[in-house]
């Protein structure tokens, strides 16, 4: 999405905001229509520091570039607004904030304000909706989801239940009548961490019981969410003992018992696990995608940028060869092939129609769907393993009387190996091995990423290729002995174990989901077994200090 400025000509007769809740957290949370919204916006006014990350997330934005001359020329995506800080670094009021918005709306620019949670729901939405009204300046509310109701969700925490109706919500920043709120009611409570203790004394005195079930849970719907479950005796002690810090929610009553057996995020296979995937520069994220979906934190490193060939001349003329029918079959060895070829195509202006009365091999299921989107079917994916070999076990040998033609055009990386070719003049085939991208090793990562490779900081990392395990090793070191190694195929398995790595978890098809599947498995397994053993459940970086270090630094 390419944004400059709107025009006159294009400007809307009225200024207009959209008050946009973010919901607590997790951008999955966002609304179809705060959604929608994002993708109108000319500007994005912000209150969060994550809410630029979420915003490039929803849309699928590219990351911020280090490089300040990697940045693209003109801007991408909405302008995104500070208005939680000035510029001289302090928070902004209400009526600052205000003014900022109005500023831009003024300009006939679509303006979204995003605040956290629901616009209306103990935020300043109000205040800056009355501001337009008074500048004349239409607006919308898109509500969001309030950290009221998500954050206790999250923890597994029901607000209500058949036997417990009534919920009251108690803002814990001025002083307030507990004698009030003495029933059995289920309490609510925002900004309590820091007078959790007085407020549990006042608690007990106005006629709670000391053993009234408490739990508070910091950074709610996060995949750093943690939750303290205590009581109105001992939440004050259990809360500094876990460094409880705001944002925080705290729920009193007795349906935090209920937590026990319905706590569903915090108990996810992945939860909180910090995994390393190693990708191509313009790769997509379905991989980043499923292991969020388990609760993990994956955080991407590119180590390899997939660029044209040096000589095109190869592939022009592969390219010719196969419109004018020089070839009985196309075998794709991965989804880049298919991007390269096509690439090709659009650049002398032709389409699918070229390849009529070819052959389509591809080389699993990830690449035969890359070919569909081209509105073409492969002919032939290998039946048991998805990779050369298995290919080359499916692929019929050449028959003088049945086949007309007997080349095969096979478009792949700069590195690939040559036993696919092998195979094929074995079969009695003539190859056209043609390089249709190259692959290069990308600059290594920030030094602090660097760090957390070679220290175990990172609890898992995942290889989608033989490529992505060299290219790590290469700009950033060996993973740490202690961090999970999840590889997607018995060649890239091999790879790892040649840099002496130890492979812990192997996808049972080369598919990037299925690696995922496969990493949520072994982490449920590992955990079960601690939770088995009555130990507590901790990650693979959880590491306890070995008996030299201790020794060093107690010297």
């Amino acid at each position: 999405m390419t944004r400059g400025k709107t025009s006159t000509s294009e400007a809307p007769t009225r200024a207009w905001v959209s008050f946009v809740g973010s919901g607590p957290g997790d951008p999955d949370l966002l609304t179809v229509r705060a959604v929608e919204l994002l993708r109108q916006a000319d500007v994005v006014v912000t209150e969060a520091p994550e809410h630029a990350e979420m915003v490039r997330v929803v849309l699928g934005l590219p990351e911020p570039a280090a490089d300040e001359a990697e940045q693209p020329t003109e801007q991408v995506g909405p302008q995104i607004v500070d208005g939680g800080f000035g510029e001289d670094g302090q928070p902004l009021t209400h009526a600052a904030r205000a003014k900022v918005v109005l500023k831009h709306a003024k300009k006939g620019l679509r303006v979204l304000r995003l605040m956290t949670g629901d616009p209306f729901v103990y935020a300043s939405g109000p205040e800056e909706a009355q501001a337009c009204v008074k500048a004349g300046i239409g607006f919308e509310i898109v509500p969001g989801i309030s950290s009221v109701n998500a954050v206790p969700a999250y923890a597994g925490i029901p607000l209500t239940t058949k036997d417990h109706r009534e919920v009251a919500v108690v803002t814990c920043d001025g002083t307030i009548d507990w004698s009030q709120y003495a029933d059995n009611r289920t309490l609510v409570l925002l900004s309590a961490v820091g007078q959790i203790g007085e407020i549990s004394k006042a608690l007990v005195a106005a006629g709670r019981k000391a053993s009234t079930p408490v739990a508070m849970t910091r950074v709610g719907t996060t995949t750093t969410q943690a939750t303290v479950t205590s009581t109105l005796a001992s939440i004050a002690e259990d809360a500094r003992a876990a460094r409880m810090a705001p944002p925080a929610v705290t729920v009193v009553g007795d349906v935090v018992d209920l937590r026990e057996t319905l706590s569903w995020f915090e108990t996810k296979p992945l939860f909180g696990w910090r995994v390393l995937v190693p990708r191509t520069k313009d790769q997509a994220g379905p991989l980043t995608n499923r292991l969020r979906g388990y609760g993990a934190v994956p955080e991407e490193v590119p180590t390899i940028s997939v660029e044209p060939p040096r000589n095109p001349q190869q592939m022009d003329k592969a390219v010719r060869g196969l419109v004018e029918g020089r070839y009985e079959w196309i075998a794709f060895t991965s989804v880049n092939a298919v991007k390269a070829v096509r690439e090709k195509f659009e650049e002398y202006g032709l389409d699918a129609r070229a390849f009529s009365g070819l052959k389509i091999a591809a080389v699993g299921d990830k690449t035969a769907q890359a070919i569909a989107a081209w509105g073409l079917r492969a002919d032939l994916i290998p039946s048991g393993e998805q990779s050369a070999a298995g290919l080359l076990e499916d692929w019929p040998e050449y028959d003088e009387v049945l086949d007309p033609i007997n080349r095969v055009f096979l478009p792949r990386a700069d590195i690939a190996t040559e036993n696919l070719v092998a195979g094929l003049i074995d079969l009695g085939w003539e190859c056209d091995d043609v390089t249709a991208y190259r692959t290069v090793r990308a600059t290594p990562p920030p030094a602090p990423t660097r760090d957390a490779i070679k220290s175990g900081k990172f609890d898992a990392v995942v290889f989608t290729s033989s490529s992505t395990v060299r290219n790590l090793v290469g700009i950033a070191g060996k993973p740490h002995p202690s961090t999970i190694i999840a590889v997607i195929g018995p060649a890239t398995a091999k790879t790892a174990e040649e840099h002496g790595l130890r492979v812990d978890v192997l996808a049972p098809r080369p598919d990037v989901e299925l690696l995922a599947d496969a990493l949520a498995d072994f982490g449920a397994a590992r955990r079960t077994a601690l939770v088995e053993a009555g130990q507590p459940v901790t990650k693979p970086s959880d590491r306890k200090p070995s008996a030299r270090s201790r020794k060093v630094r107690a010297e």
